[in-house]
């Protein structure tokens, strides 16, 4: 359950992230609200799943997801760049995030 956890608080990682993007320095009320739940749930989730999975694997996963969620999301949603080596270093981090996994039992 412990990956599920971690799983969830990166997708929470990406909200908030995104959701910063559009709060605009904390001006806009929805998004600040959004990021700041987002926030919270994320770091709740992470508290769970540090329970049992070892901090330096979990923390590295969960900046991961997050890291690749806004790359990804920024992409599509505020039309940053598709380069190639771009869209290859996001596929770099995939693969850490995969090795990290592979390597905790």
């Amino acid at each position: 359950m412990s990956w599920v956890y971690l799983a969830v608080a990166g997708v929470f990682e990406t909200v908030w992230a995104v959701a910063l993007k559009q709060a605009e320095g904390f001006s806009r009320l929805l998004p600040s609200g959004i990021t700041v739940v987002a926030m919270a749930l994320s770091l709740y989730f992470l508290s769970l799943a540090l329970k049992t999975l070892p901090l330096g694997t979990a923390y590295a996963v969960w900046t991961g997801i997050g890291a690749v969620g806004a790359a990804v999301l920024g992409m599509f949603l505020f039309g940053e760049s598709h380069a190639p080596m771009r869209i290859a270093s996001i596929l770099l981090i995939v693969a850490g995030i995969a090795g990290l996994r592979l390597t905790v039992s």
